[in-house]
């Protein structure tokens, strides 16, 4: 990949993988059936990345552009570019309404774009750094995880009607949530908690934690794999892959990745998952064949504060590598852990602070400068 591959999404029709490299200003477009880059596409400082396909087109944040670009995948070129708010960083598209739904982290706003007139219809106020974010098909709303600013860290998802463009829940979660998921099958959200270690499962029907699941150290992006019933978690702290049953909310194989892994996707056709790292470049591709369903008896719970276990490796291309650090925490550390993630992260940004030239160039990490202490 370019440097810093950061959001991914897939394409199904065409049967491609959209990679932003944030840092090389670039959109990466990988072939499922070669598992190689097809084509680049120049688009300024891309992040978050949403497939569409309705309109076949690729919906990229610019977070330093304040706007995202739409990809036609037809031809791979960029044929829209909508303003939204400040620093933009998750992105969902809504295929009941026709709708992207974009969070503004330093707007704290989450601007929706219909995708028919590429224009904004409405503003959502009053959420906390929103990021990562998913759209839930069976109730009409988007999920958002708000972890706050680096200095006052939240622990809450909120809940957006997309009948109303508002507000109607918000959740509390663990420390730092950042990724988002929905599961169709048990009609639950999976959020990844940065700062706790864990995955919070969420009802949609009630809007109530169901459980916490401990991952690996950092999660950050989240993927729900529909052939194999699982949840897939990128621990970018450890190098690892968490994959949850959703039957049983337990973790039931840890899969080594490429540096640093952040956002994830499922692609569907070849039941593999797509797993950018950040800070290595490449991307980690991880065939699901060999974990088993979520029901499968014969599948194993793996714990995260069991640091001697070696990850189950179920890599399909060789150009990754398993880390050897202790993954996860405990629910008796998890204090600590806390408040030593909250310490970093006021050190990083006064130090960012401290070299005007680079806030903005580091600002990206205060989604991706989280899953990276």
């Amino acid at each position: 990949m370019g440097s810093q591959p950061s959001g991914i999404a897939y394409d199904p029709v065409k049967g491609e993988l959209f990679v932003a490299n944030h840092e090389s200003n670039t959109v990466s477009v990988i072939s499922d059936s070669t598992d190689s880059v097809v084509a680049n596409v120049s688009v300024r400082s891309p992040l978050g990345v949403a497939y569409d396909p309705a309109k076949g087109e690729v919906w990229v944040v610019n977070e330093f552009g304040s706007a995202v670009s739409a990809i036609a995948d037809s031809n791979n070129s960029v044929v829209a570019s909508v303003p939204v708010g400040s620093e933009p960083i998750g992105i969902a598209y809504d295929s009941g309404k026709g709708e992207i739904f974009v969070g503004n982290q330093g707007s704290d706003t989450v601007s929706v774009i219909s995708d028919s007139t590429r224009a904004i219809v409405a503003t959502v106020k009053g959420l906390s750094a929103p990021e990562g974010m998913a759209y839930d098909s069976a109730k009409g709303e988007i999920f958002v995880a708000t972890p706050g600013p680096a200095l006052d860290l939240s622990n809450s998802v909120s809940v957006i009607s997309d009948i109303s463009n508002a507000v109607v829940a918000n959740i509390t979660v663990g420390i730092a949530p950042y990724g988002v998921a929905y599961d169709p099958a048990k009609g639950d959200v999976f959020v990844s908690n940065q700062g706790s270690g864990t995955l919070s499962v969420i009802s949609d029907s009630s809007n109530q934690v169901l459980a916490n699941v401990n991952v690996g150290s950092n999660p950050d992006g989240v993927a729900y794999d529909s052939g194999k019933s699982l949840v897939f978690a990128a621990n970018a702290g450890d190098n690892t892959v968490s994959a949850v049953s959703d039957s049983s909310d337990k973790v039931v194989a840890t899969v080594g990745a490429g540096g640093d892994p952040g956002a994830i996707a499922y692609d569907s056709a070849r039941g593999e998952l797509f797993v950018p790292g950040f800070g290595s470049g490449i991307v980690s591709v991880i065939s699901d064949a060999t974990l088993g369903s979520s029901t499968s008896s014969a599948a194993s719970t793996t714990s995260t504060s069991s640091s001697s276990s070696t990850p189950t490796s179920t890599i399909a291309t060789s150009h990754t590598s398993t880390s050897s650090s202790s993954s996860g925490s405990s629910a008796s550390s998890s204090s600590s852990i806390s408040w030593s993630y909250v310490i970093i992260v006021a050190i990083d940004a006064a130090l960012l602070l401290a070299v005007g030239g680079l806030v903005a160039a580091r600002k990206k990490n205060l989604g991706p400068i989280q899953r990276h202490l």
